[in-house]
């Protein structure tokens, strides 16, 4: 398979809501509008919402369809500058400093500007995003930040200012291009505001009704019309329920997925019974669905289905 071609930057909010479209993602205006904004001025936007809402896809879209890498930090708690940003071959180097030795070569200093050269660097996904080429620099997805402590953070502070990160034994290695970078955060803590104000912010929330179908639409194709209804209403109004986590929209399209490979064309008690686990990832949640909360929201999703085809017979 060759390479995708690079696509130039969107030149407007149309033109970006348009981009999200071809690949896939059911974005709102708001969205559209600080993405293009945050490629425009080369500033990182900051992606902050609940788990499984689509932060992620945002930065897996964008690269796609722009043609460009995916560098992904996966953040962590321990994540260090090893990890995120390079290391050294180590086993490499002692080959070669033995190669150099049985050679006959006694100078240190040539043998260290040996060893410490780039041949010898691995490129952890910092560097990685920091290397790409005039034009084609890749989307840089630092991933679920909040996990990380904030040594980390301050660290990456530097780096998101000026583009360069410093290793001793080569010195300062600058991007051409700055990449296109997206930050996500579940608010599991708080990140300092030093970051926060050199990048755009943008509070990813879960989507309407009307947008969750759509999505579950493209995703699901396979899914019955009746069900995929059904299933954003369900979803729609279990997270007015007082849970310990509430489904995203990730577990919206599993759950259609799966009731859809047991061939589902409508949701009922046995079918939710069978496949909350999909939906929900807590016992206690899960006792509390299938307590008869659950039998509840399918009949109130039911009456609604029912009122809304009378009111357009009605029409």
């Amino acid at each position: 398979m060759g390479k995708q071609a690079v696509s130039s930057l969107p030149q407007s909010i149309e033109a970006t809501l348009a981009l999200l479209e071809s690949g896939g993602y059911v974005a709102d205006r708001a969205l559209a509008t600080v993405l293009f904004l945050s490629l425009r001025m080369k500033r990182p936007l900051f992606l902050e919402g609940e788990a499984g809402v689509g932060k992620t896809e945002i930065a897996k879209v964008l690269a796609t369809t722009l043609g460009r890498p995916l560098i992904r930090l996966q953040c962590y708690e321990g994540l260090d500058v090893s990890s995120a940003v390079y290391e050294w071959n180590y086993a490499a180097q002692m080959i070669e400093i033995r190669l150099d030795e049985a050679s006959g070569v006694i100078d240190k200093n040539a043998i260290e500007r040996n060893v410490f050269s780039e041949k010898f660097l691995i490129r952890r996904p910092v560097l990685q995003a920091l290397s790409g080429e005039q034009g084609k620099s890749p989307v840089f997805l630092i991933d679920e930040l909040d996990r990380t402590d904030e040594a980390f953070e301050a660290f990456l502070l530097e780096v998101l200012s000026d583009y360069q990160v410093t290793i001793p034994e080569l010195g300062a290695i600058r991007a051409n291009e700055p990449p296109l970078v997206i930050i996500t955060t579940n608010r599991t803590r708080e990140i300092h505001d030093a970051l926060k104000r050199r990048c755009l912010y943008h509070w990813v929330d879960y989507p309407s009704a009307e947008r969750e179908l759509e999505i579950v639409r493209r995703k699901v194709p396979a899914a019955n019309e009746r069900l995929s209804d059904e299933i954003v209403r369900y979803v729609q109004k279990l997270r007015e329920v007082d849970l310990f986590k509430l489904p995203g929209v990730a577990e919206t399209i599993d759950w259609a997925g799966a009731l859809t490979e047991m061939d589902k064309l409508a949701l009922d008690p046995e079918a939710v019974s069978d496949t909350i686990g999909v939906l929900l990832k807590y016992q206690d949640d899960i006792a509390r669905i299938a307590g008869g909360e659950g039998r509840r929201i399918l009949d109130e999703v039911k009456s609604d289905i029912r009122q809304s085809a009378a009111s357009l017979n009605a029409v």
